[in-house]
């Protein structure tokens, strides 16, 4: 059976995981598979040349 917890506080984390280990159960964290593919493909992306410099002026004028 699988159990997911949402909106856990941040303080509370720690305490859970060390509940769930002490009983033995497993955890793991999971991701969107189609979002780890886009990230993996913007990195080599990058390492591949094709990424492009913005100034903070750039990035700024983006959101206004």
């Amino acid at each position: 059976m699988d159990i997911v917890l949402k909106n856990v506080k941040k303080k509370d984390l720690p305490v859970l995981k060390s509940l769930a280990k002490s009983l033995g159960f497993e955890i793991e964290k999971q991701y969107n598979s189609e979002f780890v593919k886009e990230i993996l493909e913007a990195k080599q992306s990058i390492k591949d040349g094709k990424g492009i410099r913005m100034t903070m002026e750039e990035i700024d004028s983006l959101w206004k």
